[in-house]
C-alpha cells in the first residue's frame, strides 16, 4: 500500500519535471497566439489533446504512484498560482505573458500586416464586426485584438 502513496522518483526530480513542463507550456502558448480557448478549432483542440499526452511522461517520469501525480499537481497550481500573482503586482511582467492589444483595423481599413503576424483572416475579422453590430469593415473606426484573444470593434462616429 506505501508504493501506492509514495514517489518512485525523488521529489526534488519529481518538482523539477513539472516546473519545467509547465513553463515550457507556458512560453509556447504565449508565443503561439492570442485565441481564446473558445475560439479553438478543431485543430488547436487536438494540437492541445496531442501535446498534453505527449509531455505527461516529461512530467511523471518512470512513478505512477497518486502521491507522485499529486505532487505534480500541485506544482503545477502553484506555478499557475504564482504566475497570475506576478502578472497582476507586475505590469512589465503581465506584459510579457499575456502582449499587448494589437491594431486590426484602423479607420476603416485593414492594418494588414498585424493580421497576418496575428493569423487572423478577413473572415474571422468580418465575423467580429458583424457580431459588434455592424454591417461593413468601412463603418469601423478601429477593431483591436485584445490580450485575452477577443476583437474588440469601435465603430466610426
Amino acid at each position: 500500500m506505501g508504493h501506492l502513496w509514495i514517489p518512485d522518483i525523488p521529489v526534488g526530480e519529481k518538482i523539477l519535471r513539472s516546473v519545467v513542463i509547465y513553463l515550457f507550456i507556458l512560453l509556447a502558448f504565449r508565443f503561439t497566439g492570442k485565441r481564446q480557448v473558445g475560439q479553438l478549432t478543431p485543430f488547436d483542440l487536438v494540437v492541445l489533446l496531442i501535446l498534453s499526452n505527449v509531455v505527461q511522461n516529461a512530467v511523471i517520469g518512470n512513478d505512477n504512484s497518486l502521491g507522485g501525480g499529486i505532487l505534480g499537481a500541485v506544482v503545477i497550481l502553484a506555478l499557475n498560482w504564482l504566475v497570475v500573482e506576478v502578472t497582476y503586482r507586475f505590469k512589465p511582467a503581465q506584459r510579457l505573458m499575456e502582449g499587448t492589444p494589437t491594431l486590426l483595423v484602423h479607420n476603416g481599413r485593414c492594418v494588414d500586416k498585424h493580421l497576418e503576424r496575428e493569423r487572423i483572416n478577413i473572415e474571422d475579422l468580418r465575423a467580429a464586426i458583424r457580431r459588434a453590430g455592424l454591417a461593413d469593415l468601412h463603418e469601423v473606426r478601429f477593431a483591436v485584438l485584445e490580450e485575452n484573444g477577443q476583437i474588440s470593434v469601435i465603430p466610426k462616429g
